[in-house]
Protein backbone atom coordinates (compact mmCIF):
# COMPACT_ATOMS: atom_id res chain seq x y z
CA UNK A 1 0.00 0.00 0.00
CA UNK A 2 1.43 3.62 -0.69
CA UNK A 3 1.30 5.40 2.01
CA UNK A 4 2.03 9.12 3.42
CA UNK A 5 4.01 10.50 6.23
CA UNK A 6 2.32 13.66 7.84
CA UNK A 7 3.72 15.68 11.54
CA UNK A 8 0.16 15.82 13.56
CA UNK A 9 -2.10 17.67 13.61
CA UNK A 10 -2.33 17.34 9.95
CA UNK A 11 -2.65 13.63 9.78
CA UNK A 12 -5.68 13.87 11.99
CA UNK A 13 -6.82 16.73 10.32
CA UNK A 14 -7.02 14.72 6.98
CA UNK A 15 -8.50 12.08 9.26
CA UNK A 16 -11.78 13.73 10.77
CA UNK A 17 -12.53 15.52 6.92
CA UNK A 18 -11.28 18.44 7.89
CA UNK A 19 -8.33 18.65 5.46
CA UNK A 20 -8.66 17.35 2.19
CA UNK A 21 -5.85 18.96 0.27
CA UNK A 22 -2.09 18.33 1.39
CA UNK A 23 -0.10 21.25 0.46
CA UNK A 24 3.52 19.97 -0.64
CA UNK A 25 6.17 21.88 -2.39
CA UNK A 26 6.65 19.16 -4.87
CA UNK A 27 4.43 17.61 -7.22
CA UNK A 28 3.37 13.97 -8.11
CA UNK A 29 2.21 11.84 -10.62
CA UNK A 30 0.67 8.61 -8.35
CA UNK A 31 -3.13 8.72 -8.03
CA UNK A 32 -4.62 6.43 -6.34
CA UNK A 33 -5.33 4.87 -2.94
CA UNK A 34 -3.32 6.38 -0.30
CA UNK A 35 -2.95 5.91 3.13
CA UNK A 36 -2.04 8.44 6.17
CA UNK A 37 0.85 7.81 8.55
CA UNK A 38 0.74 10.06 11.43
CA UNK A 39 4.34 10.56 11.92
CA UNK A 40 5.95 9.76 15.47
CA UNK A 41 7.30 13.70 15.64
CA UNK A 42 6.04 15.62 18.05
CA UNK A 43 3.72 18.73 16.74
CA UNK A 44 6.62 21.60 16.02
CA UNK A 45 6.38 24.63 17.97
CA UNK A 46 4.95 26.86 15.49
CA UNK A 47 2.51 24.61 14.44
CA UNK A 48 1.43 24.36 18.33
CA UNK A 49 1.46 28.37 19.00
CA UNK A 50 -1.15 28.51 16.10
CA UNK A 51 -3.93 28.46 18.11
CA UNK A 52 -6.36 28.81 14.41
CA UNK A 53 -5.19 25.83 13.63
CA UNK A 54 -4.64 23.73 16.90
CA UNK A 55 -8.35 24.50 17.60
CA UNK A 56 -9.49 22.26 15.05
CA UNK A 57 -7.88 19.45 16.84
CA UNK A 58 -8.30 17.39 20.08
CA UNK A 59 -4.90 16.92 21.52
CA UNK A 60 -6.11 13.98 23.01
CA UNK A 61 -7.19 12.46 19.19
CA UNK A 62 -3.69 12.53 17.81
CA UNK A 63 -2.13 9.10 16.71
CA UNK A 64 1.97 9.51 16.30
CA UNK A 65 3.51 6.72 14.78
CA UNK A 66 0.80 5.13 13.28
CA UNK A 67 -1.24 4.72 9.86
CA UNK A 68 -4.89 6.28 10.76
CA UNK A 69 -6.78 6.57 7.18
CA UNK A 70 -7.03 6.04 3.70
CA UNK A 71 -7.77 8.28 1.23
CA UNK A 72 -7.87 8.71 -2.87
CA UNK A 73 -5.15 10.94 -4.30
CA UNK A 74 -7.72 12.01 -7.12
CA UNK A 75 -4.90 15.45 -8.70
CA UNK A 76 -2.02 17.63 -7.99
CA UNK A 77 -2.48 20.56 -9.27
CA UNK A 78 0.09 23.64 -9.39
CA UNK A 79 -1.52 26.55 -7.32
CA UNK A 80 -1.73 29.86 -9.18
CA UNK A 81 -2.76 32.96 -7.31
CA UNK A 82 -6.27 32.40 -8.38
CA UNK A 83 -5.89 28.78 -6.86
CA UNK A 84 -4.71 29.93 -3.47
CA UNK A 85 -7.19 33.08 -3.15
CA UNK A 86 -10.57 30.66 -3.97
CA UNK A 87 -9.09 28.45 -1.27
CA UNK A 88 -8.69 31.38 1.52
CA UNK A 89 -12.32 32.69 0.58
CA UNK A 90 -14.38 29.92 0.42
CA UNK A 91 -12.52 27.50 3.36
CA UNK A 92 -10.83 29.30 5.96
CA UNK A 93 -10.58 25.74 7.77
CA UNK A 94 -8.59 24.71 4.48
CA UNK A 95 -6.36 27.66 4.25
CA UNK A 96 -4.75 27.40 7.50
CA UNK A 97 -3.92 23.74 7.59
CA UNK A 98 -1.73 24.21 4.79
CA UNK A 99 0.92 26.40 3.05
CA UNK A 100 -0.85 28.15 0.03
CA UNK A 101 1.37 29.85 -2.25
CA UNK A 102 1.66 30.36 -5.86
CA UNK A 103 4.19 27.56 -7.49
CA UNK A 104 3.23 25.23 -4.78
CA UNK A 105 1.34 21.93 -4.91
CA UNK A 106 -2.09 21.00 -3.65
CA UNK A 107 -2.63 17.34 -3.92
CA UNK A 108 -6.84 16.74 -3.79
CA UNK A 109 -8.06 13.75 -1.50
CA UNK A 110 -11.19 12.35 -1.70
CA UNK A 111 -13.42 9.17 0.26
CA UNK A 112 -11.46 9.45 3.33
CA UNK A 113 -12.00 6.68 5.24
CA UNK A 114 -10.94 5.86 9.10
CA UNK A 115 -8.53 2.80 9.95
CA UNK A 116 -10.74 1.29 12.79
CA UNK A 117 -7.57 -0.20 14.05
CA UNK A 118 -4.69 1.97 13.78
CA UNK A 119 -1.37 0.05 11.81
CA UNK A 120 1.94 1.11 14.16
CA UNK A 121 4.48 1.79 11.63
CA UNK A 122 7.88 3.98 11.43
CA UNK A 123 7.57 6.58 8.79
CA UNK A 124 9.20 7.77 5.59
CA UNK A 125 9.89 11.25 3.31
CA UNK A 126 7.82 11.02 0.42
CA UNK A 127 5.22 8.66 -0.74
CA UNK A 128 6.45 5.32 0.49
CA UNK A 129 5.33 1.38 0.74
CA UNK A 130 4.28 -0.51 3.77
CA UNK A 131 3.69 -4.08 2.93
Amino acid sequence: MKVLSLTEPYATLIKNGIKTIETRSWKTNYRGKLYIHASSTKIPKEYKNNKELMSLVDINDLNYGNIICSCELVDCVEMTDEFVNNVKNKNKNEYITGIYSNGRYAWILKNIEVLANPIKAKGHLGIWNYS
